[in-house]
């Protein structure tokens, strides 16, 4: 095991490249990026991010990364099936990488792959094996400067997924991650690189969960995917940090003529998440879709949307953001779509519903809807709304009990969403949706 003290310093930051064995380029641009984090203030729009980021812990290693669940030790194993993981990877799961605290933990590469020549990585390895698609990449899209957080990631980085999907490579299953935090004022920090080469599909999940301690965790996560032409990228994740985590992630996607991106993203636990998956529609007929879904419980802030930003003519970006707010939450949809005076001939669609269950609980919407052409047209709709009590009435008659028949609206409300899941994750949003198992994933 490797932990390095609380709190950030150049010496800790060239501590983690040494440990990780990483190119003398790497070291520079981590120790460039600390001092962009250390020069950078927090954000001043959105929400407050109150942390003592001096009291985290940005390194720890548990294990050596493993092929097999029979070599994971000790509570790190138990852990995992409390959680049902482990008998997830055998009963359905295909190519898989688990993360815990900082490092890869395990990872099971499918022969399929292997066959068609996809790289399926974390993204510690893939910077040792494939240094030269790595460094074309990296960084690239999600600068360094880009916010507080991106460049602390770009600093303290490990673990993550990289993936590359050769020319006309269709997968017919899902590549998939999972991410857990399991220490008291741990920092994890994972980089995901995908690229989808040209004429290629591919579908990667994600999962993440934490346990509950008194004191603050933190999840500042990069995500960067290349969508070559006429090539499809589904992302989705499920996240359930427990209530004491600030989620604040940086996910953009570049997408070429005629490719499509898909962000399918719910967001049901932490403390406070700020993500804002975006599409940088560079390409002509290039697509942008985000269905989100956000709860907000006791003591929650879900500052979630999207960002659409059409560069390429005959352009299209499709947002749904689905919010749900009890107990006192706040679930609130902030987002920017940008119609440029270039992108003729292009279209985007804004649709934000929420459902408030108590007085208490509150939701706001801050779009930035901007079109500089005359040939485009964007749309943006907004509601916001209580459980309808002459259909909660309806169902009553029908011999339904009040909290069955709330249940069974707010699963309606939210189907648009469920439908774009996985047969085991509409099963597990369910559960979380229902109260049983909001403070732990059930997986």
């Amino acid at each position: 095991m490797k932990t390095l003290s609380k709190g950030l310093n150049k010496d800790k930051v060239r501590e983690i490249s040494i440990l990780k064995g990483e190119p003398n380029w790497m070291m520079e641009y981590r120790l460039e990026s600390y001092d962009v984090f250390d020069n950078l203030k927090m954000p001043s729009w959105g929400q407050k991010i109150d942390i003592n980021l001096d009291n985290i812990t940005y390194y720890k290693k548990v294990y050596d990364d493993v092929s097999s669940w029979d070599n994971i030790e000790g509570n790190v194993k138990k852990t995992f099936e409390d959680i049902g993981l482990i008998d997830a990877e055998e009963n359905y799961l295909g190519g898989m990488h688990v993360q815990y605290e900082s490092e890869s933990l395990y990872h099971n590469m499918l022969k399929e792959l292997e066959d068609k020549k996809v790289i399926f990585l974390d993204t510690d390895t893939a910077l040792r094996k494939h240094p030269e698609i790595f460094k074309k990449y990296f960084g690239t899209l999600v600068k360094n400067d880009d916010n507080k957080f991106a460049a602390l990631n770009s600093a303290v980085w490990s673990g993550g997924t990289f993936i590359y999907v050769p020319p006309h490579t269709k997968l017919d299953r899902p590549l998939q991650s999972y991410f857990r935090i399991d220490s008291k004022n741990m920092g994890q920090f994972e980089r995901t690189l995908i690229i989808v080469d040209e004429d290629s599909d591919v579908h990667y999940i994600e999962g993440c969960t934490a346990p509950t301690y008194s004191e603050d965790a933190l999840h500042a996560a990069v995500v960067e995917i290349f969508v070559e032409k006429n090539a499809k990228c589904r992302y989705t994740t499920i996240q359930n940090w427990s209530n004491n985590v600030y989620n604040l992630v940086t996910k953009r996607a570049l997408v070429e003529e005629g490719g499509t991106m898909e962000w399918i993203d719910g967001n049901i636990g932490s403390k406070l998440t700020m993500k804002y998956p975006a599409c940088i529609l560079k390409g002509d007929y290039a697509k942008g879709i985000c269905t989100t879904i956000a709860l907000a419980d006791n003591n929650q802030v879900q500052d979630t949307g999207a960002k659409m930003i059409h560069l390429g003519k005959h352009t299209k970006s499709n947002i749904l953001s689905k919010s749900i707010a009890r107990n006192g939450g706040n679930a609130s949809y902030r987002g920017l779509v940008k119609i440029t005076k270039n992108a003729l001939n292009s279209s985007s669609n804004i649709k934000c519903d929420t459902i408030l269950l108590d007085e208490k609980s509150k939701s706001d919407t801050f779009p930035t809807n901007i079109c500089e052409n005359n040939e485009s047209t964007l749309e943006h709709e907004a509601t916001v709304s209580k459980i309808d009590p002459n259909q909660l009435f309806y169902l009553m008659t029908r011999g339904i009990d009040e909290n069955k028949a709330t249940e069974l609206l707010i699963m309606g409300f939210i189907e648009a969403f469920r439908e774009e899941l996985p047969l085991e994750y509409a099963v597990e949003l369910n559960q979380l949706l229902k109260g049983e198992t909001i403070k732990e994933c059930k997986r």
